[in-house]
């Protein structure tokens, strides 16, 4: 079942038996229609107070299923480990991963920088892609060679493998981050609102990898300000 939102893209629903029973089943799809380098990408990060964005891009040759692979929030931090591991020393496949600031989040917002994020880890994949699968409902690229999947870490084994490399990047550089501002708790929540870190930006105010334009950080920095 798919419905058209636009020119650039299609949603496809996740309660299609069919779909959950192939996670090849969008790349065989592609491949069909004459594609034959099928990237999936996927993104971490766009709901954390802190940190980057991180957006990654992979091409899986035809066939290739790696044991394990799953949405990347439904394993556990030595799972994505491991298959982060055999995903980017397989000889045949090919990634790109796109790191995307604080600072440029704030001026682009997180949408753009997202869309961006997505054009950019594609950019630069060894070997040019000729179909892209895009997690989510928004694909930035052309409707003709592209399609965008809601819970496409869940139906498609190659955004699935894209969503493990941009989890367990991310996860690495909020631990480093960690090391220099631990009063945030950073390595625990890894930037997300949760209660631990609404009160410790509340209470210290905001670092330098905390994202001015999402809402509680403003009013963090404002109150701060006030103080001074």
């Amino acid at each position: 079942m798919s419905k058209k939102v636009n020119s650039d893209q299609t949603v496809f629903s996740f309660y299609s038996e069919n779909l959950q029973a192939d996670v090849l089943y969008f790349e065989k799809e592609a491949r069909k229609r004459g594609f034959r380098k099928i990237a999936g990408v996927d993104e971490a990060g766009r709901g954390p107070l802190a940190g980057p964005l991180v957006v990654a891009a992979c091409i899986l040759p035809e066939g290739l299923i790696i044991d394990g692979v799953d949405d990347s929030k439904k394993l556990t931090p030595r799972q994505r480990q491991s298959l982060y591991s055999q995903i980017t020393t397989h000889s045949k496949v090919i990634y790109a991963i796109e790191v995307i600031d604080p600072a440029q989040i704030d001026i682009m917002n997180i949408f753009q920088a997202t869309l961006y994020g997505m054009r950019e880890s594609v950019a630069h994949l060894s070997v040019p892609a000729d179909f892209v699968l895009v997690d989510g409902n928004h694909s930035p690229f052309p409707s003709k060679t592209s399609q965008a999947i809601v819970k496409g870490d869940s139906l498609s084994h190659t955004i699935a493998c894209a969503s493990i490399l941009a989890k367990v990047t991310r996860d690495a550089i909020m631990e480093g981050h960690d090391l220099q501002w631990p009063e945030y708790g950073f390595a625990k929540h890894k930037g997300y609102p949760t209660k631990d870190h609404l009160e410790a930006l509340k209470k210290i105010g905001p670092c330098s990898i905390h994202r001015r334009s999402y809402a509680p950080v403003t009013e963090a920095l404002e109150s701060h300000n006030n103080l001074l």
